[in-house]
């Protein structure tokens, strides 16, 4: 599955809710082999600052279109995605 901007995504929280989120981004780390995601809840006030949630994910099968998400759990893989999320943010701005 190949992930577009603009594309939206459920995610259960711990307690079994579903909530949408629309999806940032999605980028590969080809020395870890890992994909990662940025996600943002599509119901936010306009007048809130926007939270970003991110994830490592795997893809479940080919043919489907479900993700397995896993929490970023080390500094060095933040770094990464904080890093990505500050570039594309800049050349968004650059536009």
């Amino acid at each position: 599955m190949a992930l577009e901007e603009k594309e939206r995504i459920i995610i259960p929280d711990e307690n079994g809710e579903e909530h949408l989120f629309e999806v940032l981004f999605t980028f590969d780390v080809d020395k870890t082999n890992h994909s990662y995601i940025a996600v943002t809840p599509v119901e936010q006030a306009e007048d809130e600052e926007v939270e970003v949630y991110a994830f490592r994910y795997e893809e479940k099968a080919k043919d489907d279109d479900d993700l397995s998400l896993f929490p970023i759990e080390s500094d060095e893989e933040w770094e990464m995605v904080e890093e990505m999320l500050h570039t594309l943010a800049e050349e968004e701005n650059n536009e």
